[in-house]
């Protein structure tokens, strides 16, 4: 039976730090890449905390039934790491399915969207977290009713769901904006393609209804590349800034992106906020912490992981028939990266 001991010695940190961060202390200082690293050697060596080893819990000290919960991510590991959105939302997942005792398995889609590599048997309920659509659900058992989608709403009417209100939030920060002057604002992000198709973010699709509604072309101020990290960010901003009319504010998709686009900016000399306000969007641990430091919508990642597991827990035991979709509010944090318009 694998101990703290053994994660500690593959992970190459102290059984201290293990032992927090299998107990989600949030009091920890340590990487994210640590964090998951431990996480998934713990999981690879199937160990089990001494309250499920005793079947806490459960009547008569028998041991306690458990769920089997499926993690089905639409991105890679490598995505995970160059975008901490993702990331936080499955340590979210994470740390309530230890709290329910739930056992959690990794499942994968195939690479061409076809099929599901269920890691052994079925499981009792599926989280899938990102962009899934409605052939996705077909490679699902057509008996599973616990389903959960994160950050996306393939079909309401029969799966739960929990989602960000992100047309709210694009409007939001773009009135910000326009309350500063700014009345050419761009909007820098990605359409990530996965499985041999392309996505439109939501709040792409928020920025073109709001130009469409001040009478400016879809794609004037509309920067797009084939992805969403720093280096997307970074090449973008380049090609805007070589355009005849850039505009004077950006709102970028998220906050990794917006690290590449601030840097393009200070290559190219161009003060922010003094020149050039921006905004980006998921509030990620550095962006307080960005010169200048950034405003950006707060969205509440680890927050969703744990409503989705609320709602898994809840569907397997109430064995409710209607759908719930969750949707979360977002809140924008201003600071250094946006200012007012300075007129000549």
């Amino acid at each position: 039976m694998a101990t703290i001991k053994d994660i500690a010695g593959q992970a190459g940190v102290s059984i201290a730090t293990v032992s927090r961060v299998l107990n989600y202390d949030p009091t920890l200082s340590v990487s994210d890449e640590t964090r998951k690293r431990i996480l998934e050697i713990a999981q690879q060596l199937n160990y089990r905390t001494p309250r499920e080893r005793n079947g806490s819990g459960s009547a008569h000290g028998a041991p306690k039934e458990t769920r089997r919960i499926g993690l089905m991510n639409w991105y890679t590991d490598q995505e995970e790491m160059l975008d901490p959105y993702y990331l936080a939302i499955r340590l979210g997942i994470e740390r309530e399915c230890f709290k329910h005792q739930f056992e959690l398995v990794k499942m994968y889609k195939h690479s061409t969207g076809e099929g599901i590599d269920w890691n052994g048997e079925a499981p009792d309920g599926i989280i899938a977290v990102g962009r899934f659509e409605q052939k996705d659900i077909d490679c699902f058992p057509a008996n599973l009713d616990a389903v959960v989608f994160v950050d996306s709403s393939p079909d309401e009417e029969h799966y739960d769901s929990v989602v960000f209100d992100m047309r709210h939030a694009v409007r939001g920060a773009l009135e910000y904006l326009t309350s500063l002057g700014h009345s050419r604002i761009g909007y820098i992000g990605g359409h990530n393609e996965s499985y041999a198709r392309t996505t439109r973010d939501e709040r792409e699709l928020a920025f073109g209804e709001w130009l469409q509604e001040h009478n400016l072309h879809e794609s004037a101020f509309v920067y797009m590349g084939s992805n969403w990290y720093p280096e997307d960010g970074y090449q973008l901003m380049k090609s805007a800034l070589e355009s005849q009319a850039c505009p004077t504010a950006f709102l970028v998709q998220n906050d990794s992106m917006a690290v590449g686009a601030l840097r393009a900016l200070h290559e190219a000399g161009v003060k922010v906020p003094e020149e050039m306000s921006i905004i980006g969007f998921n509030d990620i641990a550095m962006s307080a912490f960005m010169q200048p430091p950034l405003t950006t919508v707060k969205v509440h990642m680890e927050y969703i992981g744990e409503t989705a597991v609320e709602l898994i827990a809840e569907r397997l035991l109430s064995k409710r028939d209607i759908a719930k979709k969750v949707v979360l509010p977002t809140k924008l944090i201003i600071r250094g990266s946006c200012a007012e318009l300075k007129t000549p």
